[in-house]
């Protein structure tokens, strides 16, 4: 599967002391699994918890899910050795709390590779404080192993001192600072989880502003808001075969030395083709997982 075209419309976040969960992500519809050692995880458990993500990875079994292991922050006792430790897992990505830097991004990389761990082992960034946000490019352009910038928007409404409310205008300074981010250093970035579950409502709302603002997916609390992010975040019947049209009269034109394009009265333009060409390998990709989970 392109790397480019790997959906993420849905990443959850499990706890990594939770031995029946760790089990049940085998068969989760979600497209990531965050398997964390951080918030998710008492002080008491943390080393446990350590060693059962790395047996879960080890024993395998996730299929076509992304695996991606949360550290606590390298200002713990326990930051350094969470690090050292995934570098040996099978994990796809290393997601770090809390990152304010382009620095705390490098330690975090030096101690990978001192570790022996993959030299393109992705890194992913939390971000959940003001100072990240005011970091935001540089985080985003700190390694080439940048992978995704993933919002943290509980923490964050609590150092902002701002309230949770159903348009989430509070986030909006910080959600965009950190869009522009990712997209000027062509990363993947995730929304912030929704805390209420028993609005179902509320979540498609939320994640109908994500796609809206033009985050890649949304992480999760809860399998059974698996569907409803999957739902929003995959392209429309309706946005794939638009695309497919874009694509085909733009290389008849092209083949017969047009350089103007008009698909029912609209003009089309390179830039135009290349998110359409994007869409159709999004919905492909799909596709292949749905095949693959039946």
């Amino acid at each position: 599967m392109s790397t480019t075209a790997r959906p993420r419309r849905s990443v959850l976040y499990m706890p990594g002391s939770n031995a029946r969960a760790l089990e049940k992500g085998r068969t989760l519809a979600a497209d990531g699994l965050i398997l964390d050692l951080e918030d998710a995880v008492a002080p008491d458990a943390k080393l446990s918890a350590r060693e059962q993500i790395a047996a879960a990875l080890d024993e395998g079994g996730y299929g076509y899910r992304e695996l991606i292991v949360r550290t606590n922050g390298l200002d713990s006792e326990w930051g350094e050795d969470d690090i050292k430790t995934a570098a040996a897992m099978s994990a796809d990505a290393v997601l770090l709390p809390k990152v304010e830097s382009g620095k705390m991004v490098r330690d975090a990389e030096a101690i990978l590779d001192t570790a022996g761990g993959p030299k393109d082992l992705p890194i992913w960034c939390m971000m959940e404080t003001p100072l990240g946000m005011l970091h935001a490019e540089e985080i985003a352009f700190a390694s080439p192993r940048i992978g995704c910038l993933v919002m943290g928007t509980s923490d964050l409404a609590t150092d902002l001192k701002a309230a949770h409310t159903p348009d989430r205008i509070p986030f909006i300074t910080s959600l965009g600072l950190c869009l522009l981010a990712a997209r000027a250093a062509h990363v993947s970035i995730l929304d912030g989880v929704h805390l209420d579950l028993n609005d179902e409502e509320a979540f498609v709302s939320a994640c109908r502003q994500g796609v809206e603002l033009g985050f890649d997916g949304k992480t999760l609390i809860h399998p059974k808001t698996i569907d409803m992010a999957n739902e929003a975040f995959s392209p429309s019947a309706k946005e794939i075969e638009w695309s497919k049209r874009i694509i085909e009269a733009h290389a008849e034109a092209e083949g017969e030395g047009r350089g103007v394009v008009l698909v029912d009265g609209r003009l089309i333009e390179n830039l135009h083709v290349e998110e359409a060409k994007r869409l159709v390998e999004m919905a492909e990709a799909i596709e292949a997982i749905n095949q693959t989970a039946e």
